[in-house]
């Protein structure tokens, strides 16, 4: 499949709508025919259901789904561990030991990592439109894992890691001639390489599904969503 201006007018085969020459189409060259974009953007989403279902019930949420959902579960459960962990080591102070103890750093990264995806979601929410879709928090078949954000364009699909990381991402190499060539992913001073490995799977994952359809991966910042 391939979107161009095609030469011809023709018409949709799915739809049946006319295309008039010069207008903007996936064509299908393996059938010799044409699909409007708003019919791409749709068989590609049907094309992630139900392989890729939400993370949480579904007759609580919107079709989109949920952003952050998983982790702002893993969060509170996380934190009621904490408060319960701090009851039994404290006993009839533990009420007061949970209202004067900080929250233990890993919890709140998880936190924190809730808040970007919600941020990161509702922007790309807000940018859908007619030819876009947007989905939020699936999960990967068979895996505990999930997908952040997932974006279906006529012109392919992105899937997107959303991240809360300070400093601006690096490419950094290293050895060269007599070295073997290592690319590192820096952002800040932080070595993140291992997530464009994690997007990476996630890219193999919605291929598998989707075919031809093309997949780029993305690893967002929230702070990169007014961009």
């Amino acid at each position: 499949m391939k979107q161009m201006n095609i030469r011809y007018a023709g018409a949709c085969r799915l739809c049946g709508a006319s295309l008039p020459a010069g207008t903007k189409a996936i064509y299908e060259s393996e059938t010799k025919t044409i699909r409007c974009l708003d019919c791409a953007t749709e068989a590609a989403a049907e094309a992630m259901s139900p392989d890729l279902e939400p993370t949480h019930d579904a007759s609580l949420s919107t079709e989109s789904g949920g952003a952050g959902s998983s982790a702002r579960r893993e969060y509170e459960r996380r934190k009621a561990k904490d408060k319960e962990k701090l009851r039994e080591k404290w006993g009839h102070f533990g009420g007061l030991a949970v209202a004067l103890s900080d929250e233990r750093q890993p919890t709140k990264s998880w936190d924190r990592g809730a808040i970007g995806e919600e941020r990161l979601g509702a922007r790309q929410n807000a940018m859908a439109a007619d030819g876009l879709a947007v989905l939020h928090d699936r999960r990967i078949p068979g895996s505990k894992a999930n997908i952040d954000h997932i974006a279906i364009t006529p012109s392919g699909i992105w899937v997107i890691d959303a991240k809360r990381y300070k400093g601006r991402p690096e490419l950094k190499i290293e050895g060269g001639i007599l070295r073997p060539r290592v690319e590192k992913l820096l952002v800040g001073r932080r070595d993140c390489t291992k997530l464009v490995d994690g997007v990476l799977k996630q890219v193999d994952v919605m291929r598998d599904l989707v075919g031809d359809v093309p997949v780029t991966g993305h690893c967002a910042s929230s702070k990169q969503t007014g961009r």
